[in-house]
């Protein structure tokens, strides 16, 4: 009887020991593109691993990841930075695309829309004010919009009037907070705003095509990236536009 209670003591103590050591595993690490809050900070919640979610410019993240920020899986708003990781050796998994979006132009809310666009028609409208855009050497909306700029023959022109940013969210901030007349973000950052409206819906063969870019950079990082690519829902309810 003794034998039996020390073993069954012992059992006991190892359940306990690896309930607690589950408990205070290191949380799943996710690196993720400002654009995302919202839609992902719901998946990651419902998700059956506790997890951590650090948010900012794809750029950045990048950056981060490669000078050693422990991340589980990066999740970047286009491939340039997913291929740089691959190039410069911080991970030997290709990215996967997993999402896209929509360029729109914003401005406070009760400004009326507009009925065309061009390059004369926007500067006209900036008047003194800026437009706030992501930072167009290493922020994806930034790359995004200062294509659609160059596709209108106003990028030199409106290049002095620009107020960039770290990320399309901060851009989405200074129009919001009328800092700014007129923005360009992505249509799931105008819809998460009440303080703003869309003006102009920039077309799609206007810029290069939006895709998000998920790296998997360790086994926790790809078993989220497998349940991620199946409950997109909460990003196309967000304004996102599922790959097909």
């Amino acid at each position: 009887m003794k034998t039996y209670n020390w073993i069954k003591g012992l059992a006991l103590m190892l359940a306990l020991a690896c309930l607690s050591a589950q408990a205070n595993a290191d949380p799943l690490r996710i690196f993720a593109a400002a654009s995302l809050q919202g839609p992902l900070d719901a998946i990651a919640e419902h998700y059956d691993v506790n997890s951590t979610v650090s948010y900012g410019g794809s750029g950045t993240l990048a950056r981060q990841v490669s000078l050693g920020a422990p991340a589980d899986i990066v999740i970047l708003a286009n491939k340039t930075w997913a291929d740089w990781l691959l190039d410069e050796g911080h991970t030997e998994t290709p990215a996967r695309p997993i999402l896209s979006n929509r360029l729109v132009l914003i401005a406070p809310n009760g400004t009326t829309a507009f009925d065309q666009m061009d390059g004369a028609t926007l500067r006209t409208a900036l008047g003194d004010g800026r437009l706030a855009m992501g930072q167009h050497q290493s922020v994806p909306g930034g790359i995004y919009a200062k294509a659609w700029l160059t596709h209108l023959g106003a990028w030199e022109n409106l290049r002095p009037h620009l107020a960039e940013t770290e990320n399309v969210r901060a851009a989405l901030a200074l129009v919001a907070r009328k800092e700014t007349p007129l923005g360009i973000v992505y249509a799931s950052d105008a819809q998460a705003s009440g303080q703003v409206g869309v003006v102009w819906t920039i077309p799609a063969e206007q810029h290069p095509q939006i895709l998000y870019h998920a790296v998997a950079l360790s086994p926790s990082g790809q078993a989220f990236l497998d349940h991620l690519t199946q409950h997109t829902a909460p990003f196309v309810a967000a304004g996102f536009v599922a790959l097909p």
